[in-house]
């Protein structure tokens, strides 16, 4: 019996010490000079007011909403280029506290190029839905599906071979989605063909072009999201 529980607690330290180190060699922090200088010009606009938020990475950040979308809503753009699903749990609260009608999810890919673990995306994408909805309870949260790559003319050596982790995150927000009774945004339904997206829409594999742009807004308007 004593044997027992001497191995079951080698076993245990053991498991703690692979854990330790998976966490030392992924690659989580978020601190950067971009990072800090989007959200200083952010934390000036605290004072905002809008109806609509999108909230994510470069792919949101470049995305002229505001123009696209027109008159109807007063759009912010709460997008920072490069910025993880550790970046967007630390600054959401701030997003939360606009109070917008709507905001608009899309987190991930770049958890993806560095190769972090999906268990830890999707439990910083419930802490951002967690605090949205604990701050800001009447705001309707619209998540939206993480774009896969497309491959062929991909132009970042370290996003190769992700399509299984896209495909996994995906699966993971889905059912983040439905246990909290939000509203699923496929977008990939439009600028992608099952999992590659489509070569008219991006320049570089990874971003969406103006095109894509338009076809994502119609999207968001055919659906009645918008």
């Amino acid at each position: 019996m004593r044997k027992l529980l001497v191995l079951c607690a080698l076993l245990s330290f053991i498991g703690t010490r692979a854990q330790d180190k998976l966490k030392l060699s992924a690659d989580s922090g978020y601190h950067n000079w971009y990072y800090e200088s989007r959200e200083k010009l952010y934390q000036g606009l605290k004072d905002r007011s809008y109806d609509v938020v999108f909230f994510g990475n470069s792919i949101t950040e470049r995305g002229p909403w505001q123009e696209l979308i027109g008159r109807k809503y007063k759009v912010g753009n709460r997008g920072i280029g490069g910025d993880n699903t550790f970046g967007m749990k630390a600054r959401i609260a701030d997003v939360a506290k606009l109070k917008p009608k709507k905001i608009f999810l899309m987190m991930g890919i770049n958890d993806v190029g560095r190769g972090l673990p999906t268990a830890w995306s999707l439990k910083n994408y419930e802490d951002v839905i967690q605090t949205i909805q604990q701050i800001s309870p009447r705001t309707k949260i619209y998540v939206q599906s993480t774009l896969p790559l497309n491959e062929k003319v991909l132009k970042y050596d370290y996003l190769f071979h992700k399509e299984a982790m896209v495909r996994a995150l995906n699966d993971g927000v889905l059912k983040l989605a439905q246990r909290y009774k939000l509203t699923y945004v496929d977008v990939k339904e439009v600028l992608a063909d099952d999992h590659v997206l489509k070569a008219d829409y991006t320049m570089d594999g990874i971003h969406i072009n103006t095109d894509g742009y338009l076809v994502w807004v119609k999207y968001l308007k055919d659906k009645k999201y918008l």
